[in-house]
């Protein structure tokens, strides 16, 4: 039985491509839009390019390590690649959608696989207004910025926020305060992955806020709503002891 048609897809780095050139004279390879699986080669934020590239029907990636952290990747080797592929395990994510509407009045969307993140972009922090699916739940938060989280991007900026780590299979995203000022010690919620966030950015033309879905920017946002995006889906290929909801468990244990 022939195994799934590989196309290869890599950093800019010398390093990942260095290992494209060697995988494709190993293993020949295909257009991306022809393959079975896209083989990338870097670190995270090469995956999340990746992933974010395809549109609205991305095929299954398979990402092997050429970069730095390398939470969303597999381990590099060169040997055994295709029997690799084929014995990897699954895991299916919708991402985060972010509709924002600037200060002129223009609305921009963008997914995010990680988060959605709002940031203050002068010396002032930022007042924000919170409303879960049309409930206003918190009237004012002062802070440099807030990350709305999915389970895989838990463990990236918003770990480092010192947000929760949410379960692969735990349906939930988390809202996480960067430094907050008042509510002071508001540490953040977890939530249902079926609700809509609604954050307003208050006095935002005397305290201008950026919106990030992943790395796509919207500066001077007046309001965002972020919420799960149904009508996409993305698989991403882990070998079995590698698999990732393994790395999030085990990531809750790390001193």
């Amino acid at each position: 039985m022939a195994g799934p048609r590989l196309a290869f897809v890599a950093a800019e780095t010398s390093t990942a491509q260095e290992a494209r050139q060697a995988l494709a004279a190993a293993y020949g390879e295909i257009a991306p839009a022809e393959a079975d699986v896209v083989v990338a080669l870097g670190g995270d934020g090469f995956m999340l390019e990746t992933l974010h590239s395809f549109g609205d029907s991305p095929p299954p990636i398979y990402g092997m390590n050429r970069g730095s952290v390398g939470f969303l990747m597999n381990g590099f080797r060169a040997e055994g690649l295709p029997e690799r592929v084929a014995a990897a395990e699954t895991v299916s994510l919708h991402p985060l959608l972010m509709e924002a509407r600037t200060l002129a009045g223009q609305v921009r969307k963008a997914r995010a696989i990680n988060e959605v993140s709002l940031l203050r972009e002068t010396r002032q922090t930022a007042k924000l207004r919170i409303e879960i699916d049309g409930i206003e739940r918190m009237e004012e938060l002062m802070c440099d910025g807030v990350i709305v989280a999915t389970p895989a991007g838990s463990t990236a900026y918003n770990l480092s926020a010192h947000g929760p780590i949410l379960p692969l299979r735990g349906q939930s995203l988390c809202i996480t305060p960067i430094s907050a000022f008042r509510p002071r010690r508001w540490p953040g919620a977890i939530l249902p992955d079926t609700v809509s966030v609604r954050l307003t950015v208050l006095e935002a033309r005397k305290r201008p806020v950026s919106a990030v879905a992943d790395f796509t920017e919207v500066r001077d946002a007046a309001e965002v709503l972020v919420h799960r995006d149904e009508g996409m889906l993305l698989h991403l290929l882990f070998d079995p002891d590698r698999g990732l909801e393994e790395r999030i468990l085990k990531e809750q244990f790390q001193p």
